[in-house]
């Protein structure tokens, strides 16, 4: 008659899900009708009047059990033999928010290396909701908290959909060792429900940090140094050198060489434990200053290492020492301003040096230019006649084109003519105090192989030339 077929899982007891009428045409015993349901589920038929029965809940509901049920009711009558039919309700259970998400664990526990970088996603927490649809989407809070003061948030944050874990800052192990942080799953039901879960990081070590020497003292202004008399046997112990490491586990185990020493057969470093002991008799040959280099490594990966000076005075008598030391100390400060002085000199030098080379090949570039300058020039040359120019008007052996300049010298190896020229000119200039003629300065000139090219050898005649192979002959004009 009527049916629902859905119905809520908080659904209370006896709550009608369908009204149900039977109808049986037969009278008597044969029109009696007893109705049943065969499944075991947790609804129940009520005879309310005459044919009429009802399905109520029988128990609680859960859909995170049984989302559907499929329920066969059984109308039988009471003849001979019995009749009877059956008919099937199929009933959908909705949900209720009544499921918090659950995590995966109960604790969570993870490692992350010191000097990581921020943003590195450490691990992801994870919970289900076993509600459905909105009620079973999970969200991930990070519950407010401090670790040594400071909030949790600026050290790791959650990502909200994912559950995934992220360091906010770059994790120091010598500042913080480990911290607990709790992490909140909460669904999307009306009203929403939650549950949370503790989370624990622990920073592992990084060997970040070199080993620190706190004996012997170094220090900047004076020297210390340790006695050790003449007398001292075999396995006499000079000093301890101790030292420690921040870090943590083989990164903090230390060991101790001897890197250099004045006399290496005279000391020797304990590998463990950085006793600086004698390994010999010590004499009275040895040296008073001794100075030892000794390095301290830790077993990191990589190594890391530290090293210490021990200065050490082989000397019975405390005078001898202060002495001794006073002028090693004078000795080093001279040696390192002299180390100073010397590369400031080189400096000095080598700046001059290249200044020197520039302006020098800057002067050669400028004067180059200017000689391609006046090669290429096309500027006029105003001819001048000396007082003894004789301008033949074109009728002697040179035309009145070619002009050449006459000096004299007062050396007889050289030519008394100098040739010049300029565009397409060239100017005789005449000494007016020589009495040579113009033929011998010329023949002169073409002997020393001053006047060349073409614009003079072509006018020149080649049979003059030829005579002219001696030079010997022709020292006597020089004096033109």
């Amino acid at each position: 008659m009527s049916k629902s077929n859905i119905i809520s899982e908080d659904a209370e007891l006896n709550t009608v899900v369908t009204m149900i009428n039977i109808e049986d045409k037969d009278t008597g015993e044969n029109g009696k009708v007893q109705c049943s349901i065969g499944e075991t589920v947790p609804f129940t038929l009520k005879s309310s009047t005459n044919n009429f029965y009802s399905l109520v809940t029988d128990s609680d509901l859960d859909r995170e059990r049984a989302s559907e049920y499929n329920i066969t009711v059984t109308c039988s009558d009471e003849g001979v033999p019995s009749l009877s039919s059956s008919v099937t309700l199929t009933l959908q259970i909705s949900d209720v928010n009544d499921n918090p998400p659950v995590f995966e664990r109960s604790s969570y526990e993870a490692y992350i290396v010191e000097n990581n970088t921020p943003g590195l996603s450490i691990f992801t927490v994870k919970a289900t909701d076993s509600d459905w649809n909105q009620n079973a989407r999970v969200s991930y809070i990070l519950e407010d908290s401090s670790v040594n003061g400071v909030p949790v948030s600026s050290y790791v944050s959650v990502s909200a959909d994912s559950g995934v874990i992220h360091a906010v800052r770059s994790f120091d192990y010598e500042q913080i060792k480990d911290f607990k942080f709790r992490v909140k799953a909460q669904d999307g039901g009306s009203p929403p429900l939650s549950s949370n879960v503790t989370v624990k990081i622990m920073i592992q070590d990084q060997n970040d940090n070199a080993p620190q020497v706190l004996y012997p003292v170094q220090t900047g202004g004076s020297l210390v140094a340790e006695m050790v008399p003449r007398s001292a046997d075999v396995g006499y112990l000079v000093t301890k050198v101790v030292a420690v490491d921040v870090d943590s586990g083989q990164n903090a185990w230390l060991s101790y060489k001897l890197q250099k020493a004045t006399d290496r057969a005279l000391f020797e470093v304990g590998l463990q434990n950085g006793e600086v002991r004698t390994i010999r008799q010590v004499t009275d040959k040895d040296a008073v200053k001794q100075r030892l280099t000794v390095i301290v490594e830790d077993n990191g990966q990589p190594s890391r290492s530290a090293t210490v000076i021990v200065n050490v005075a082989v000397a019975d008598s405390f005078p001898e020492v202060l002495s001794e030391f006073t002028d090693f100390t004078h000795d080093k400060e001279y040696n390192e301003n002299l180390t100073f002085y010397l590369v400031l000199a080189l400096a000095v030098v080598s700046f001059l040096f290249i200044t020197c080379v520039v302006v020098i090949i800057s002067v050669k570039i400028y004067r180059w230019r200017q000689s391609r300058i006046l090669y290429h020039s096309n500027l006029p040359v105003i001819p001048y006649y000396p007082p003894r120019y004789s301008d033949t008007l074109g009728t002697g052996t040179l035309p009145h084109v070619y002009n050449y300049e006459v000096c004299r010298t007062t050396d007889s190896r050289k030519s008394d003519c100098k040739f010049g020229r300029a565009g397409s000119q060239n100017v005789l200039i005449m000494d007016p105090s020589s009495t040579g003629t113009m033929l011998l300065c010329l023949i002169s000139a073409i002997f020393n192989d001053e006047l060349k090219g073409p614009l003079f050898t072509s006018h020149v005649h080649s049979p003059l030339r030829e005579q002219l192979k001696m030079r010997e002959e022709w020292m006597s004009y020089s004096t033109c």
